[in-house]
């Protein structure tokens, strides 16, 4: 219920506003003579009731409340699983607690001027005006030699011609101008099924719409279809909110006058309407027996994907021994037209996505199609020729090359020639011509019948054994060789070989050929060759041991947090607090060793376990090649490679002969340096490690050959967590030379 604050107003008058007001048409040219000014910088008026912007109403406080679920809401959550809304009440939410417009809001043209009505009046000319005046209860205001003006029911648009012409019959040549300042505040009573029933104060040229804005609309139980304005005891009209709602049609709208009543009755009953609808919702019936049919209408309609042929309807009927029933029926026109009845469920179907005169080509295609049925139709209809069967990837991997080589020089000469190389023989997805399958569903059954056939023989002309008939509803599907694995005398194979051959390239090779023939293709190997350091990469394999390396990481980083708790737990007494903070420390070091472990990319690398005097490709294994292998065969290098724990990191130059004590002995090793932990990376990928103790161990006294490196790690302090991790693997550099770790990668693992 809303307050209003009385405004006390003083009423001055003048000596010009006490004189007689009621002017003769004999002093009108001394009126005009003496050129009047017309203020009420001392006069104000008292209005009937308090202006709008004075009533202490506020809109900041605004109503977040949420509506508990109706009994009818929780019935029909229970019933289908779903939270449905009742349609229309989002319109009452977040509305003002209270309700003052806005000082500034047009006045409508049609608004009828009352007691308690502010004008702002201007004139000038013979006459000059600057002066406010109120409408009184009696529906009149009072210029200052002008007289008494009537307003009374007067509309907004009309009453500056009013004051216009009452003026013009005392002095001419004089411009008016008339604007409304405040505007008179009313009271109207809200009642029956409202949510917040009570008295209000709106503005005067309120309507019924924003008088249910004010009050929050009606209750759970109430109607927005059958909303009353009684005014004088009788009933004005009826609103019904969804027409408004729904449509946008408000013809229907009430103007509001001071004293009405708007009486909110119980709602006829409730619906829910649910499934492929455009605004699936509860709905108030607005008659006993409303149509499917309007209902719909209110809700949108139906989109394009509901099955106006299924609809199904839930009643309850409590005279029943089992009140509820369902019914199907087509919403077609009988069905639009029955009757829904308070408690109705009725739920619209979706159509079934399904083609009952297409048939499907998918998989290693070019684009997956669906394409109508015709009696007859086989797989060459479908697939007409091999081209059809060219992927939209391998237009893709076209398409980059060319994109790739038209940028400038500069940038083409930085693109290595692994990735260019690595794309020749990948630019089309092979085909599997051998397998192809149609699935086929039998409607009646529901059954699902898988039809192989031979894609490759299908596609040729004149062969119809292969080339099967379809039926409607099938669907063909087409592999590539990586979808199902071909026997390998069927793959591709393209394999890479660089370095010290006569004609580095990329060869295609026969199934089952080995590394000895692709050296052989390639012209065979030059004087140059230094086959001990020879490299040979797997994508397979790489990817296996990335995998692998990722899984120790983890395994390792696992390991380190429980080793260090361990540690921490193990102190005692007054240097358990510094014991604590040096675990920390040390667990902070170990996590940014496998930090950077984590960063490190397996290389595919697979040892050939090449001897140092093997110099003739004869000695290279039997290994058969795969798609996508490289071979490197390097030039012999002049060096030597010693980092770790060393007074000075550096490539040596090689001496024949010369072993790992030797280097060790020129280069130094610090006084951290882990003697028992030495380890040789040998080029041709294999790691020699130390198998005893101290410097006569057998890495100490072995030859080092050109490439290799000679790791020296750091000692460390046994007690830590890092320690006790890095001890529970059965040999550091082994592990890391399964994953093709190459020496500068594990060099980097230090920085």
């Amino acid at each position: 219920m809303k307050s209003t604050l009385p405004v006390i107003a003083l009423l001055a008058a003048s000596s010009t506003f006490a004189q007689q007001v009621d002017v003769q048409t004999a002093d009108v040219q001394s009126l005009t003579a003496k050129q009047p000014r017309i203020t009420n910088q001392s006069l104000t008026q008292l209005p009937s009731k308090p202006a709008v912007d004075e009533v202490p109403l506020r809109v900041e406080n605004r109503s977040t409340e949420k509506t508990e679920a109706s009994e009818f809401q929780q019935f029909v959550r229970y019933a289908t699983g779903k939270s449905l809304p009742v349609f229309g009440a989002d319109f009452f939410q977040n509305t003002p607690s209270s309700f003052a417009p806005l000082q500034n809001t047009p006045v409508p043209s049609e608004y009828m001027l009352g007691a308690g009505d502010e004008l702002l009046i201007r004139a000038w000319g013979s006459l000059d005006v600057d002066y406010r005046a109120v409408v009184d209860r009696n529906g009149v205001i009072s210029i200052p030699t002008i007289g008494n003006i009537n307003l009374a029911g007067v509309k907004a648009a009309d009453a500056e011609a009013i004051i216009r012409s009452s003026i013009a019959k005392l002095y001419r040549d004089v411009t008016v101008n008339v604007s409304f300042g405040r505007l008179r505040a009313i009271t109207v009573y809200v009642v029956g099924q409202a949510k917040k029933p009570g008295s209000y104060t709106v503005s005067g040229f309120s309507t019924l719409v924003t008088a249910m804005l004010v009050s929050g609309g009606p209750n759970a139980a109430g109607s927005m279809r059958n909303v009353q304005v009684k005014r004088n005891g009788k009933v004005l009209g009826n609103l019904d909110l969804y027409a408004f709602i729904a449509k946008g049609d408000k013809s229907s709208d009430i103007k509001l006058q001071d004293g009405d009543t708007i009486f909110i009755p119980a709602a006829v009953g409730h619906i829910a309407l649910t499934g492929k609808v455009n605004t699936p919702a509860i709905y108030e019936l607005k008659t006993a027996n409303e149509s499917i049919s309007s209902i719909l209408d209110l809700a949108g309609g139906m989109p394009v994907v509901a099955d106006p042929r299924r609809a199904f309807l839930e009643r309850i009927d409590a005279n029943k021994s089992q009140p509820r029933t369902v019914e199907e029926f087509a919403l077609n026109g009988a069905g639009l037209s029955k009757s829904l009845k308070n408690g109705d469920l009725l739920t619209v179907t979706a159509i079934t996505p399904d083609f009952a005169n297409a048939v499907t080509l998918r998989g290693n295609v070019n684009q997956a199609l669906r394409v109508p049925f015709k009696s007859g139709m086989r797989i060459r209809d479908l697939i007409p020729n091999r081209e059809s069967l060219i992927t939209r990837a391998s237009v893709q991997r076209q398409n980059d090359i060319l994109l790739q080589q038209s940028v400038d020089g500069q940038d083409a000469r930085k693109e290595n020639a692994i990735s260019l190389s690595a794309r020749i023989g990948n630019l089309f997805d092979d085909v599997n011509w051998d397998y192809a399958v149609i699935e086929r569903i039998d409607r009646a059954t529901l059954n699902v019948t898988l039809i192989p056939f031979h894609l490759g023989r299908a596609l040729e002309a004149g062969n119809t054994e292969d080339n099967l008939q379809l039926q409607a509803g099938d669907a063909v599907t087409v592999f590539s060789q990586n979808d199902i694995r071909v026997p390998v005398a069927k793959r591709k194979v393209f394999a890479r070989i660089e370095g010290e051959v006569n004609v580095p390239g990329v060869y295609q090779m026969m199934p089952g050929e080995t590394l000895q023939s692709l050296v052989a293709k390639a012209g065979g190997a030059t004087s140059n060759a230094y086959l001990f350091g020879t490299e040979f990469y797997r994508d397979k394999v790489r990817a296996e041991q990335q995998v692998n390396l990722e899984k120790t990481v983890r395994r390792l980083e696992s390991q380190l947090r429980a080793e260090s708790a361990k540690v921490a737990a193990n102190q005692s007494g007054s240097d358990a607090q510094l014991a604590a903070l040096k675990a920390k420390s040390e667990q902070e070091s170990g996590m940014q060793a496998l930090a950077r472990m984590r960063e490190l990319k397996a290389t595919g690398r697979v040892s050939l376990d090449l001897s140092a005097n093997d110099e003739n490709v004869d000695k290279l294994p039997q290994l058969k090649l795969e798609n996508g292998d490289q071979l490197i065969i390097p030039s012999r290098p002049d060096f030597v490679h010693i980092f770790g724990a060393v007074n000075q990191e550096a490539s040596v130059i090689w001496r024949k002969g010369t072993t790992v004590d030797k280097y060790l002995a020129n280069a130094g090793v610090t006084s951290e340096a882990d003697l028992d932990g030495i380890f040789v990376l040998r080029a041709n990928g294999t790691v020699l490690s130390s198998t005893g103790r101290g410097w006569f161990s057998s890495v100490s006294s072995a030859e080092v050959m050109p490439g290799d490196s000679i790791v020296v790690p750091e000692r460390l302090n046994k007690e830590t967590a890092y320690k006790s991790v890095i001890n529970g693997l059965k040999d550091w550099a082994q592990i890391l030379s399964g994953f093709g770790i190459s020496a500068a990668a594990i060099k980097s693992l230090r920085q």
